[in-house]
């Protein structure tokens, strides 16, 4: 059971980080971008992996929110309450 909620965490969380990919990188250069002032030298690749894999983390929290918040057994210790 522990592995069917972890997929339920993380394939609708994939699955988002894609569509954010692709929502941001049609807008932004990854050569424009800039950390702390400075410019980013990193290879457009690296800036692509590197922001797939924080969307995936943030959408994996909100994902494991909802499930959290969705299984109310979690809470009351009673399953149907």
């Amino acid at each position: 059971m522990a592995a069917r909620r972890w997929m339920w965490i993380a394939w609708p969380a994939f699955l988002a980080a894609g569509v954010l990919e692709i929502i941001v990188f049609a807008l932004v250069d990854p050569h424009d971008l800039h950390w702390l002032g400075r410019a980013l030298d990193w290879s457009a690749m690296a800036v692509y992996t590197a922001s797939f894999f924080a969307f995936w983390v943030v959408a994996m929290a909100g994902s494991a929110l909802t499930l959290l918040l969705a299984t109310p057994e979690t809470v009351s210790g009673r399953p149907g309450d």
